[in-house]
């Protein structure tokens, strides 16, 4: 699909079908297992899950459309990279449904402290995927490869070669304890090994597909945390 393929209308309807959809989804993931809705942690973490993503779709539409369009995308068109988003969405559910059943039984005891600071945390990770959306055009939420595609190496990249999914991580490895559980954080650490998978897949396309891809590997050395990797 191509960016001139949705109307500014039809684009408008494709988001709000989607959030409309994902609210409700949200309420079953927390509520449901908790078995209450007095739940102050997932009340607390919808909004700043919910406010920055309004925020930055409001953005997208006025500002880039083009880019709003390429993240409605979910198909992967790679073989690998569609073992590695099954995958992906196991552990996901996972790890946003354990904490809800976690408020249930009371399996953790997480400080108001520790789940004000993760909420912080969240919201950094926010604020680096709008950084990085604000810097790259073609930021598509599948990994691929369009024709005019230029390598960015300035902003976010000029640190890792892939600062969406180091915002992405950090976003999703502490939405558990925001939501008061430190069990569902041994699942969400699956998100690390996944994204190194994803990404290794994902530059050995961006190498042979997209030009100067291969000196900005050389000129940016870490993929995803500075200093580490």
């Amino acid at each position: 699909m191509s960016s001139s393929q949705l109307s500014r209308g039809g684009l408008t309807r494709l988001v709000f079908t989607r959030v409309i959809l994902l609210i409700p989804l949200l309420f079953i993931m927390f509520f449901l297992p908790a078995g209450t809705f007095a739940y102050w942690e997932a009340w607390v973490y919808l909004a700043i899950l919910l406010l920055p993503m309004s925020f930055v779709l409001l953005y997208l539409l006025k500002n880039d459309p083009g880019l709003l369009e390429r993240r409605m995308r979910m198909r992967e068109r790679e073989a690998e990279q569609k073992r590695i988003a099954k995958t992906y969405f196991f552990f996901f559910f996972l790890a946003f449904l354990l904490p809800g059943f976690d408020q249930r039984f009371g399996w953790s005891n997480a400080p108001v402290a520790a789940v004000v600071a993760a909420d912080i945390l969240v919201l950094l990770g926010h604020g680096t995927f709008f950084l990085v959306l604000r810097e790259n055009s073609y930021a598509s939420r599948i990994v691929e490869v369009e024709q005019e595609q230029k390598v960015i190496s300035s902003g976010p990249y000029a640190l890792v070669r892939h600062p969406m999914y180091l915002g992405l991580s950090v976003l999703y490895y502490f939405s558990p304890l925001a939501l008061g559980s430190w069990w569902a954080m041994i699942p969400a650490l699956t998100i690390f090994p996944i994204l190194v998978g994803r990404i290794r897949n994902e530059e050995s396309l961006l190498a042979r597909d997209l030009k100067g891809y291969q000196e900005y590997m050389q000129k940016t050395r870490y993929r995803l945390i500075p200093g580490i990797w």
